[in-house]
């Protein structure tokens, strides 16, 4: 007879399902200096028809909803604070930042401590129901393959109920980049439209002239490249760091963890030329991004903050997570041998 554990977590697969896979363009500033010609498809008029034709892809998102909406934050930001232009864009990121990627960031730390908590019941229950399957699949002479897939389904149900339980399912951490990505992609098209004079004011001054005398330091005039690869470069240094501050926090990367790890290093050095390539208004906005992103992650170290955020605490967590940080920097990066 099969124990009761047996009775409880076993559900044999159906006859007929066993043989069944499972389903599962050089603007010229007003002091008569030219900058850098931007490439001809970075100053096309969003208005303009692609090779396409009028539906084309990129002209249905620099009109679409998001941009626009995009477009109008901004506007309103340099309208209700009167700032220089460069100083709106980075205002702005810190405010969508903190106000909107932030509490998500926090929240994905959150399920991801619970899934975490979760790993010694997980083991325990494939420990057990691997014992069951064997002593199940030795009295009805079961294949392996049969064994297999028996186990494998009931595993993935067990774990599903724990996921239930205690509403920590993988996928809700997930939300970040759902809302992260899309809000960097419209906020950069509608910077790149107020860079190609595609839009206006309300009060019907071209954006694309306040951009070019607002800007700050080397990059005077946001509409222009920036000669110097600063910015770009800045964009890619800041980047790389957020890659390596995480790959430094995980201990045991899986195959798949290591193979993102080392696609995210290879995308981030490549936005260096692309960042090369684009408005500095863009590339202003992608460096404020990147340092929020770099700041958020080394706050969301914080044991302080995670208390605050009601974060649940981990038998991988840390008193001092700075101070371990940079014993793992210095230990791959400087004293390696």
């Amino acid at each position: 007879m099969l124990s009761r554990l047996g009775r409880r977590w076993l559900r044999p697969l159906p006859v007929l399902q066993l043989g069944a896979r499972d389903p599962l363009l050089a603007p010229t500033s007003t002091d008569g200096i030219k900058y850098p010609a931007l490439p001809v498809w970075a100053v096309a008029s969003v208005s303009a028809v692609g090779s396409s034709g009028p539906g084309s892809w990129y002209e249905a998102l620099a009109t679409s909803a998001p941009v626009r909406g995009a477009e109008d934050v901004l506007l309103g930001v340099h309208t209700a604070t009167g700032l220089p232009w460069w100083a709106c864009i980075g205002l702005t990121t810190v405010a969508l930042r903190g106000g909107v990627t932030l509490p998500l960031a926090a929240y994905q730390h959150y399920i991801l401590a619970k899934v975490e908590n979760l790993q010694p019941e997980i083991k325990n229950i494939a420990r057990h129901l691997n014992q069951e399957v064997a002593v199940l699949a030795n009295q009805l002479r079961w294949s392996k393959r049969v064994a297999r897939l028996t186990y494998l389904k009931n595993m993935r149900r067990l774990v599903s109920e724990l996921y239930v339980r205690d509403n920590c399912h993988p996928f809700k951490a997930t939300v970040l980049v759902w809302i992260q990505f899309p809000m960097w992609i419209f906020m950069s098209v509608a910077l790149r439209n107020f860079s190609t004079g595609a839009t206006h004011s309300e009060a019907g001054f071209s954006v694309q002239e306040q951009l070019a005398t607002d800007g700050i330091l080397w990059f005077p005039d946001l509409t222009a490249l920036d000669s110097t690869w600063i910015l770009p470069i800045s964009v890619g240094i800041i980047n790389l760091l957020i890659v390596e501050i995480f790959a430094l926090q995980k201990i045991g990367m899986s195959r798949f963890q290591t193979y993102i790890t080392y696609f995210v290093r290879v995308v981030s050095v490549l936005m260096i030329p692309i960042a090369a390539t684009v408005p500095s208004s863009i590339v202003l906005y992608w460096l404020c991004s990147s340092l929020m992103g770099l700041s958020q992650n080394l706050l969301l170290r914080s044991p302080r903050f995670r208390q605050l955020c009601r974060i649940p605490l981990t038998k991988s967590d840390s008193d001092t997570p700075y101070k371990d940080l940079f014993a793992a920097f210095y230990a791959k990066f400087i004293s390696r041998k």
